[in-house]
């Protein structure tokens, strides 16, 4: 069962400062709990993680994953699957506006499972991770970003 789902939030913090907190892939685990292990396998020229290999861990599955991200400048940033055990497709988005409070985040993540799993367990999976991105990302920013 193919989902996917957007999410808006506000951050106190300039596009470039949110930025650094995504491109920081490597330190995902430390405001993410469905991201077990990150290694960045390839990165751009300009040095942002371009390959990156992960083990991610939700609703009871673990899973194995190597995404590819792609990257705008601090407006957005983009990952496409290239490799899962438990996935045929994750396309994930952040796209970032500068905001009277901040930076206004759109988040967005379409999933397809490989293996048949409950529309229900799905939607959890789902909403667990797009919390994740307002939540997490938002206390990971305004802690090591913002000065």
């Amino acid at each position: 069962m193919a989902v996917s789902s957007t999410k808006s939030f506000e951050i106190d913090a300039t596009p470039e400062q949110v930025m650094a907190g995504i491109a920081a892939v490597d330190r995902l685990p430390e405001w993410s709990s469905t991201h077990k292990s990150v290694t960045v396998e390839s990165t751009h020229p300009d040095g942002r993680p371009h390959r990156v290999r992960m083990t991610v861990s939700i609703i009871g599955i673990t899973d194995e994953q190597v995404v590819d991200y792609t990257w705008s400048g601090d407006e957005s940033m983009s990952w496409t699957l290239v490799e899962s055990a438990q996935q045929n497709v994750q396309d994930g988005s952040y796209t970032l506006t500068a905001s009277g409070k901040g930076t206004r985040v759109d988040f967005s993540l379409a999933i397809d499972p490989k293996i048949p799993v409950p529309g229900f367990l799905v939607r959890r999976a789902e909403k667990t991770a797009i919390d994740t991105a307002g939540k997490g990302l938002t206390k990971f920013v305004e802690k090591n970003f913002v000065a």
